[in-house]
Formats: C-alpha cells, sequence, structure tokens
C-alpha cells in the first residue's frame, strides 16, 4: 500500500521543490561501520554475512520514514509501507544481475527468501529483476575494495530518487573489524539529519 506526502503542509515543502529542481538532487556520505559483533555472530551462525548486513540495512531503512519516500512521475512524493532490496548479485562469469528482495522481519524468512532470488539471478542471463518497483533501495556489494568515497552511474533524464547503499571490504584494524558503507540520497527527500539517524540505526542493529 502506498499513501501520498500533504506537500503543502509539509514542514520540509521548500527544501523539496528546491533540490527536486537540480539536475543531480542526490547527495551522500561514507562511513565506516564496525562488523566486529554482526560478523562474529553471522559465522556462529553459519550464514552469509552479505545476507547478515543487508538484512540489518533494510531493517534500518524500513525504521526511517526519510527513506521510504519517492517521487512519482507527476512530482507527488509517494510513501510507501515496505521498503525492499534491490541488490546486484555476482554471476560465476564475473558478471552481475540485479535482484529483487523482499522484506521480512524475520530474518530465517528473509535469507530463505534471499537465497531463492540469488540462485536464480545467478542462474539467469537477464539484467533486470522480475519486478520493477521503486520501492526498493538499490545496493552493490564491492568485498574487493575498501573505499573512501563513492559515486554512482546516472541517467539525468530519467526520475530517479530511489537510495543507493553500497558496502565495501571488511578491513580490521586493533582487532576492529570495519566495512566502509555508501549512502546516496535524494536531497529533496532526505537531509544530513535523517542520514545520520539511518547510520546510527544501522550501527546499533549490527551491534545487536
Amino acid at each position: 500500500m502506498e499513501t501520498y506526502l500533504d506537500l503543502e503542509n509539509w514542514d520540509r515543502k521548500d527544501h523539496f521543490h528546491f533540490f527536486n529542481g537540480f539536475e543531480e538532487p542526490f547527495w551522500g556520505v561514507t562511513v565506516d561501520i564496525d562488523c566486529s559483533i554482526a560478523y562474529t555472530k553471522a559465522k556462529e551462525s553459519q550464514v552469509s554475512f552479505f545476507l547478515w548486513y543487508l538484512h540489518k540495512s533494510i531493517m534500518a531503512v524500513n525504521q526511517i520514514p526519510e527513506f521510504k519516500y519517492r517521487i512519482d512521475d507527476q512530482n507527488r512524493v509517494v510513501i510507501h509501507d515496505t521498503i525492499c532490496a534491490s541488490a546486484t548479485i555476482q554471476r560465476p562469469n564475473g558478471t552481475f544481475g540485479f535482484s529483487y528482495i523482499d522484506f521480512y522481519q524475520d530474518f530465517e524468512t528473509f535469507k530463505a527468501e534471499a537465497q531463492k532470488e540469488i540462485k536464480r539471478v545467478q542462474n539467469a542471463n537477464d539484467l533486470m529483476p522480475a519486478t520493477n518497483s521503486d520501492a526498493v533501495v538499490h545496493y552493490s556489494s564491492l568485498p574487493w575494495l575498501k573505499f573512501t568515497s563513492f559515486s554512482h552511474a546516472r541517467r539525468f533524464s530519467t526520475k530517479d530518487s530511489v537510495p543507493k547503499i553500497s558496502f565495501g571490504k571488511m578491513t580490521e584494524t586493533d582487532g576492529i573489524q570495519t566495512m566502509p558503507v555508501s549512502i546516496h540520497v535524494h536531497h529533496g527527500l532526505v537531509d544530513g539529519i535523517h542520514m545520520g539517524k539511518y547510520v546510527e540505526l544501522l550501527q546499533q542493529l549490527m551491534n545487536e
């Protein structure tokens, strides 16, 4: 289910109209997330660390209202009930495909459904997922690189307000395992305070 934000009575109305007129309305940050607890728990549970942190990330997204807003082709702000994950999945031949992974609060359910979708993508040749929806976050993982900044390919002729989150290589320093996470969002929908809430919540969930 989706509803529409009352733009006229939104306290960010002026901010929305200002940034929505930009050719490039996206902005982003790269932060280091402490993975020490999460990585240990994933390995103890014998589950994919990728699915572990992907689930924590999409859980955080679904708890931050501004990360669930999208702009439609009539410049209305749509509020989605649930945001799912569209992650790049690596294939044995070195290419990748885009997936569509439904969000479930329960990790075991999420893992089971994600594994089905990962297997489907790995055995397919098409690039795009079967479901075309903007009620997602565009995820990518670069486990080969410890990056400190990030940029995305963009088609400016196509309206886009979907957040983009990318994970990098986990490294260890003084016994602490950290992973760079890049987060890009539409400034018409998300400000620094909302980004801060997301990063804080993601870290909390990774520490659980």
